[in-house]
């Protein structure tokens, strides 16, 4: 029996880096049905749709799906697709764990921290008006409902997962509705959670923190704007936008996607870095209960890491997409079955 997955390519060097983890998501042996489906621009010119009917229909159907880089316009245009997803399908929890792969020089080794941010509403919710000409005015939607599930999902994988310490980041000090209400729920929710230290953070201050000591942080949770800003500051810790994965879950479905841009000016050329949208392919296996493939692929990918020859050119090495998709097979390939296993368990 196959996993039938969503899989939406995206634009830019989307399709190329989508194809190598495509590629070694079937080297695990695992049987895969993709439905593919392009979005956005791509998609208006054969749809007329941002969104397609068809691909909506799809991800009901699934329930999983692996994403590319989608371009969205900057001051224009229409509007984020990775947005309307989360929306249109409630994806409210958005997760990006933060980790260090061999060979990457940063400031900070040995990092571990998980970013939960709430997917749905503040900034986001995208409600804006023009008041009168030159003024324009936003509305931040902060809601008891999607507090407490946001807290409640950052809660229930630091217990399943034993996470010691959990931070709501906030500006409360500013916002005290808003911002209040947030905190008010997550205090709440923590409560329930005894064996977890709990902590509170502004936003700003955070910032400060994390370049000085990332290390005092271990999961933080947070509004939409906030997760959005600070996720990307964190990838820095580790390389950047593109070592990092990113997951969007809901109670019915869940979406895995790289989360830098679609590079245009390199597309088509096999040279785009792979590692974002593998990573992500890797938490979309967790998600199926794939354990021993994720460790696999895991284990497969640090040992290409480990060789600067086997690498893409942004990180020093030479080789292109497709390329570095063959040396992570070969790891997979060279590995025995009881390494897996055995990283599966720990």
């Amino acid at each position: 029996m196959a996993y039938k997955i969503t899989l939406i390519p995206g634009d830019g060097i989307g399709p190329e880096v989508t194809r190598a983890a495509v590629r070694i998501l079937e080297a695990t042996g695992i049987k895969f049905s993709w439905e593919t489906f392009a979005a956005g621009a791509e998609a208006f010119e054969k749809y007329h749709e941002y969104i397609p009917k068809e691909l909506t229909e799809s991800i009901e159907r699934t329930r999983v799906g692996l994403k590319g880089p989608v371009t969205t316009p900057i001051g224009g245009g229409f509007a984020s697709i990775n947005v309307q997803l989360r929306k249109q399908f409630e994806l409210y929890a958005n997760f990006r764990p933060i980790s260090n792969l061999p060979h990457i020089p940063t400031r900070y080794p040995r990092v571990d921290l998980i970013i939960v941010r709430e997917n749905t509403e503040s900034l986001y919710s995208g409600i804006e008006h023009e008041v009168v000409p030159g003024v324009v005015e936003s509305l931040k939607i902060i809601t008891e409902k999607a507090s407490t599930r946001i807290a409640r999902f950052a809660f229930e994988y630091a217990r399943k997962y034993k996470r010691k310490k959990v931070h709501a980041i906030h500006k409360a000090n500013i916002m005290k509705m808003s911002d209040g209400l947030f905190l008010r729920c997550s205090r709440a929710v923590a409560k329930d959670y005894p064996e977890i230290t709990y902590g509170e953070h502004i936003v700003d201050n955070t910032c400060m923190q994390l370049v000085m000591n990332p290390y005092q942080y271990d999961l933080l949770v947070m509004e939409n704007l906030y997760g959005d800003i600070i996720s990307d500051l964190c990838a820095a810790f580790v390389g950047g936008l593109g070592f990092v994965p990113g997951a969007n879950f809901g109670d019915h479905c869940a979406i895995f996607e790289a989360v830098h841009g679609s590079a245009p000016d390199i597309a088509g050329k096999d040279i785009a870095n792979p590692t974002a949208v593998i990573r992500s392919a890797l938490l979309m296996l967790h998600h199926l209960g794939e354990e021993n493939a994720a460790a696999r692929i895991q284990m497969a990918l640090e040992n290409v890491y480990r060789t600067k020859d086997k690498l893409t050119r942004d990180v020093g090495g030479s080789a292109g997409t497709s390329q570095f998709a063959d040396y992570v097979i070969e790891e997979m390939e060279a590995l025995k079955p009881a390494e897996a296993n055995s990283m599966a368990r720990s």
